[in-house]
């Protein structure tokens, strides 16, 4: 390789020196430029102050960074002119007229309107809204609370799992708001609710924090992921509050306004929720930064303990949770993670239950390295791993309801049982090589019922040895000894086929 004279080399490495320096500011400046100037304040709240009169000076601070949202959707319809024909059940039993004659139906346009709140988040236009506000609109308008500005916004990036949506409109010097800590809230705090209901202009309500870290399945029923750390509050939420700000006493974002319990009359009975500004920035940051939110996935399937399971596992608490079943090729399998284990630490946090691990996880980028502490057969083991990315179809981290345990005949008395045949492996779809012994009958008043075996599940395990058969399964709980005995059945249910547990009562029916 050819080399400079050493004057030369001198010179050129200086000018390397000084581009290197210019090329590092100017890309410092980019990025600075890039990422909006976001005000914080997590100075915590002084809780022993006495009762104000007013929170005047706090909705003054508050109010001019809350903007109303008006979305609009242009949809295309094919109607038929007998309106009859308009019902899809109608066309099912007497036929579908389109076909012979084209003027039986007729092409039509309509717009759908949506109306909303969101909060300006920085002086250059950035906001931050609830996603379901904009979610497949075509035109998204920003009204600025002065009631003469009005913008049109551009989507930067939507999360459906925490229902949390970024826009930006062009525009400087805007009233941004500050955030808050969402972290340090305590049940009792007070907060209020500002946006736009039913459209009758800004608005502002008071109340209370009711409860902190809510998980309300009633919300999970489309078959989306989602993603709840809910903030609740009896402050009025109304239609037109979503995407509206929830703030402290001292005027700070702590929640985005974005769901209620409706009352018959879908009007606000008191308990609203909002999504913590903690989660939501974590998501706006990486939706700004790189346009969409990747998440971490354990790959496991599981359930909550109860008192009964605790006992089962010798565990001294309820905390933690009991790993069902673990999805080959996943992050836990390759980590050596087994059903029955129960996992109490994951990445240095304390596993409550089932759902703090989701939120631990899915709060994880995917590809990072994580530690799971967990319990197995009485030990603890430590075990390193590496997350995959959250699909969108495995909701909740599949993690199911945990059935009812009941006081309670002899251990499984009211259930009938039998070989594993060819015929059912094809029905239910069992795995060729899954051994067990198939439930054909569970008594309606048995204590098996009443901790939740069902019909089609396949005990694999009583009290941790292995069912081979249907005599086996009858052995094994002529054998089982204690009040109560522990099953581990594979069972097939909507969207999942895999292993669950069950504490069943062992003592007779009074």
């Amino acid at each position: 390789m050819n080399k400079l004279p050493k004057p030369w080399a001198g010179i050129f490495s200086a000018l390397m020196g000084a581009a290197s320096i210019l090329a590092l500011f100017y890309f410092a400046a980019w990025a600075k430029d890039s990422a909006p100037a976001i005000a914080v304040d997590t100075t915590p709240l002084v809780r022993d102050a006495k009762a104000v009169n007013s929170y005047a000076p706090v909705v003054k601070k508050a109010q001019p960074s809350v903007v109303n949202i008006f979305s609009t959707q242009t949809i295309h319809e094919r109607l038929y002119r007998n309106p009859l024909f308009n019902d899809p059940m109608f066309r099912r039993f007497f036929g579908d007229p389109s076909g012979s004659d084209g003027g039986n139906q007729r092409d039509i346009t309509r717009t759908e309107r949506s109306l909303g709140s969101g909060i300006i988040i920085s002086p250059d236009g950035y906001i931050l809204t609830a996603n379901h506000v904009v979610e497949g609109m075509d035109e998204i308008k920003v009204a600025i609370p002065d009631g003469k500005t009005e913008y049109t916004a551009k989507v930067i990036g939507t999360d459906p799992p925490t229902d949390v949506a970024v826009l930006k409109i062009d525009a400087i010097s805007l009233p941004a708001i500050t955030l808050g800590d969402s972290a340090q809230l305590q049940v009792g705090d007070v907060v209020l609710a500002i946006g736009n209901p039913f459209g009758v202009g800004q608005s502002v309500t008071m109340g209370i924090v009711s409860a902190l870290g809510r998980n309300i399945p009633e919300f999970n029923d489309d078959g989306r992921v989602h993603i709840q750390d809910f903030i609740q509050t009896d402050a009025a939420i109304n239609q037109g509050n979503s995407g509206g700000a929830l703030v402290d006493a001292q005027g700070r974002l702590i929640g985005i306004n974005t769901a209620i319990l409706p009352s018959e009359g879908g009007g606000n009975q008191g308990i609203g929720f909002a999504v913590p500004i903690n989660l939501a920035r974590s998501v706006m940051d990486r939706l700004i930064s790189g346009g969409k939110v990747t998440r971490g996935y354990l790959g496991i399937r599981m359930q909550d303990l109860d008192a009964d399971l605790a006992q089962q596992f010798n565990l001294s608490s309820q905390n933690g949770v009991l790993v069902d079943d673990v999805m080959p090729g996943s992050p836990a399998d390759k980590a050596g993670i087994k059903s029955g284990d129960i996992i109490i630490v994951f990445n240095g946090t304390t596993v409550d239950d089932s759902h703090s691990l989701q939120l631990a996880v899915v709060g994880s980028a995917s590809g990072s390295t994580a530690t799971a502490k967990l319990i197995r057969d009485g030990t603890e083991k430590t075990v390193s791993l590496k997350l995959a990315e959250l699909p969108g179809s495995v909701a909740q981290n599949g993690i199911p309801k945990t059935p009812p345990a009941s006081t309670a005949t002899d251990a499984l008395d009211g259930v009938s049982v039998d070989d594993l045949s060819p015929d059912a492996r094809r029905q239910l779809g069992i795995p060729a090589d899954l051994k067990g012994a198939i439930v054909t009958d569970v008594g309606q008043n048995s204590n098996a019922a009443d901790a939740g075996l069902h019909p089609n599940d396949v005990i694999v395990e009583i009290n941790r040895q292995a069912v081979v058969s249907s005599q086996s399964a009858v052995d094994l709980c002529i054998q089982a000894k204690g009040k109560r005995i522990l099953v581990k059945v594979w069972r097939r249910e909507e969207g999942y086929a895999g292993m669950h547990f069950l504490s069943v009562d062992n003592t007779k029916r009074k």
